[in-house]
């Protein structure tokens, strides 16, 4: 049954659906999704068009808004709006270290991951779709991640969207995950260097840091180890828009004094633990180089081992010398599946699936070519989490797609400037620019 509640300027509706685990055996196992119907108070009775919400991630739920903040408060001027949370992820059946193991073990565990990735989110839309729309197709709007399950559509289920959205999320069409990773970490040595430019006190805070965490054995209240590959995973924050300042502060007041020397500190430890947990989405880490897989390639911990071949990265050796001391992001390790509570159960599962072979496409160029839905997409200039050369080929590749390429946002440009951005991408679609 569904339930209504209002919060200022907005009605909410809790929705709840059933669908297959694996829509090739409609008749087999289901699985519970969970989505948020928001529309404006003041439209609540009127027949309005719909736009479904896909989150960046993978592994994050839709956006707990309170109000009409944000891009919500733009899209609602002219939709209802359904927030989706995807398949494993918010209330969607989640799939975490306590749920898992109701598969059984490591080998099933894995297996039912492999139907969690853009393909299986995009038929999921269409089996919900109906029940919403009343058949009648709706636009997308899809966030990082949620632009590559928009891609998705656009290969395999076009009927069903009236117009496609994009925001920092086009994905490279046929990269492996070791072109997606030898793209990535120059571009996050840029961020990084850019960081130091502005906050040149921090190459010498960030070294601090990483030597005492290369001799003390550090665990953090909540039971994560925190390794200096770790701390220098702190460097995803640079990748949103106010992510260089909140490091920033961050850092400032790492250490304290103490009997026994300088130690970091309890507000450090404890803000740090807050941005490295994967507690809350496990699924990033589990099925984070899966979503660039598409042969029978594993995807074999990507991004460790092209990390390898950037050996600027390795914080001992920038201590040995006088380098500033790099920070990374927008990868997952191996390590972290020892370092994270919330991860350590699922190591064996995280290894059966960077060992896979049978991954099968997820997107369709010769469809893509003749697509005659109305798309458009905002690029980050210099995206960290996206590489804006991957975005913009396969921007060329998708009939009428119009983009918006800009230096004004990072990657959460949607949330740091919503409303502009959701006005663009309308504006590009209705040829108003």
């Amino acid at each position: 049954m569904s339930v209504s509640y209002r919060q200022p300027g907005v009605v909410l509706t809790d929705r709840r659906f059933t669908v297959p685990l694996d829509h090739d055996d409609p008749a087999g196992e289901t699985i519970e999704l969970y989505a948020r119907e928001a529309v404006a108070s003041d439209k609540a009775d009127r027949d309005l068009p719909w736009l479904v919400y896909l989150q960046g991630g993978p592994g994050f739920g839709a956006n707990r808004f309170v109000g009409r903040p944000a891009w919500l408060g733009r899209a609602l001027e002219e939709y209802r709006v359904l927030l989706l949370d995807q398949r494993g992820t918010g209330a969607s059946t989640p799939a975490n270290r306590q749920t898992l193991p109701l598969r059984g073990g490591p080998a099933e565990q894995a297996d039912y991951l492999t139907r969690f990735r853009a393909d299986s989110i995009v038929r999921d839309c269409e089996a919900i779709r109906p029940r919403v729309t009343g058949g009648a197709p709706w636009t997308v709007l899809g966030q990082s991640f949620g632009g590559f399950c928009t891609v998705a559509y656009l290969s395999l289920a076009p009927e069903g969207l009236s117009t496609a959205l994009v925001t920092g999320g086009l994905p490279s069409l046929d990269a492996h995950a070791d072109d997606v990773y030898r793209a990535a970490y120059p571009r996050i040595e840029r961020k990084v260097a850019a960081h130091y430019a502005r906050y040149p006190q921090d190459v010498e805070r960030v070294r601090r840091i990483a030597e005492h965490l290369l001799t003390h054995d550090v665990v953090l209240p909540g039971g994560y180890r925190l390794t200096v590959e770790a701390f220098q995973s702190l460097g995803i924050l640079l990748g949103s828009g106010d992510g260089s300042h909140r490091l920033h502060f961050l850092l400032e007041d790492a250490f304290v004094r103490t009997p026994s020397g300088a130690e970091l500190s309890d507000a450090f430890q404890e803000q740090v633990q807050g941005l490295l947990s994967y507690a809350g989405h496990p699924l990033y880490a589990l099925v984070h180089e899966a979503i660039y897989a598409q042969d029978a390639r594993p995807t074999a911990w990507s991004a460790e081992r092209v990390r390898a071949e950037f050996p600027r990265f390795d914080a001992a050796k920038a201590l040995a010398g006088d380098d500033p001391v790099l920070l990374t992001g927008e990868s997952v390790h191996p390590w972290m599946f020892a370092c994270d509570p919330a991860l350590r159960p699922l190591r064996e599962t995280a290894e059966l699936l960077a060992a896979r072979t049978d991954w099968t496409p997820l997107y369709d160029p010769a469809r893509l070519a003749a697509n005659e839905v109305s798309t458009a997409a905002a690029v980050y200039h210099d995206d960290m989490y996206v590489e804006t050369t991957h975005a913009l080929a396969t921007a060329r590749t998708v009939r009428g797609l119009r983009t918006w390429v800009t230096d004004e946002f990072e990657h959460d440009g949607v949330r740091a400037g919503g409303p502009r951005v959701l006005d663009r991408l309308l504006a590009l679609v209705r040829d108003e620019v």
